[in-house]
């Protein structure tokens, strides 16, 4: 009875680890993709008041509004999605992103406009350390003063 020569051990275990890698990368790219990423809006009204849309459709999150009515801002209609990752801060078109975690989607997400905090969790949208269950076609108004500083434009 001859033995199996070492090459054949070697590709056979090279084999069985590359398909084990592939089946289990793709498992946890899927889990971690699955709820996809937030959607965020950034627009004015006929005032130049501006309202920040929320979305998140894997999540039954939609038209959540948050109104700045006591702010002015450029007229903008400017759709993000917060999908790849990036350093943080970056500038958004109303307010800055100042701190992004989109490792498992949609993630947490949290600006600071005109120095309000405001964090998107899965589970509740909190502005300025308040929680607010999440509401399809909600309308928040923000006419207090933030709990940030707000950042300074360049």
């Amino acid at each position: 009875m001859k033995s199996a020569s070492p090459a054949k051990h070697f590709i056979l275990a090279f084999l069985i680890a590359l398909v084990l890698y592939v089946v289990f990368y793709t498992t946890i790219e899927h889990r971690r993709t699955r709820n996809g990423p937030w959607r965020v809006t950034f627009s004015s009204d006929t005032t130049n008041a501006p309202i920040v849309i929320i979305n998140e459709p894997k999540l039954n999150i939609s038209n959540v509004r948050l109104v700045f009515p006591n702010m002015k801002a450029p007229a903008t209609n400017a759709t993000v999605v917060f999908d790849p990752p990036r350093p943080v801060p970056f500038d958004l078109p109303i307010g800055q992103c100042i701190f992004l975690d989109t490792t498992f989607q949609p993630g947490t997400v949290v600006f600071n406009i005109f120095g309000h905090e405001i964090q998107l969790i899965p589970r509740v949208l909190t502005i300025d350390k308040k929680e607010y269950p999440w509401q399809s076609d909600a309308t928040i108004p923000l006419t207090e003063k933030g709990i940030l500083q707000a950042m300074p434009k360049p």
